[in-house]
């Protein structure tokens, strides 16, 4: 029998800390929160570029319900998504509510897509 005395470490020993839930504070008021959801998504530079070169061309309505799909996705968690409608694909950061690049329907179905943690469809 062994009756030496072992020394245990005294982080073995300490109860891991308990983190309070983050609060989130907004001061945002009613017309901000909604003004933010009727508007349709910004759009860079670069998918500026790419829907005039590949001569897409997206509807007001069309943009309205991207910018919905766009609202509902980030409330998900979804940072980065693809949103297919039905002749073009676009990559858009849902947290920034941009367009980040665009390319037309037919030229989407052989690719792949990577980093995206979301896909949204859009039927018209």
């Amino acid at each position: 029998m062994d009756h030496r005395i072992h020394q245990v470490p005294q982080h073995a020993l300490q109860y891991p800390s308990v983190s309070k839930p983050k609060q989130h504070v907004t001061s945002s008021n009613f017309k901000d929160i909604l003004t933010e959801q009727q508007q349709p998504p910004k759009i860079s530079k670069h998918a500026s570029q790419r829907l005039t070169e590949r001569n897409i061309h997206i509807d007001e309505q069309q943009w309205q319900k991207i910018g919905e799909q766009m609202q509902q996705a980030k409330k998900k968690g979804i940072t980065d998504s693809l949103v297919v409608t039905t002749n073009a694909a676009l990559l858009v950061n849902a947290t920034n509510h941009t367009v980040v690049t665009a390319m037309g329907r037919e030229e989407a179905t052989n690719r792949i897509f990577t980093n995206i943690n979301g896909t949204i469809l859009i039927n018209d």
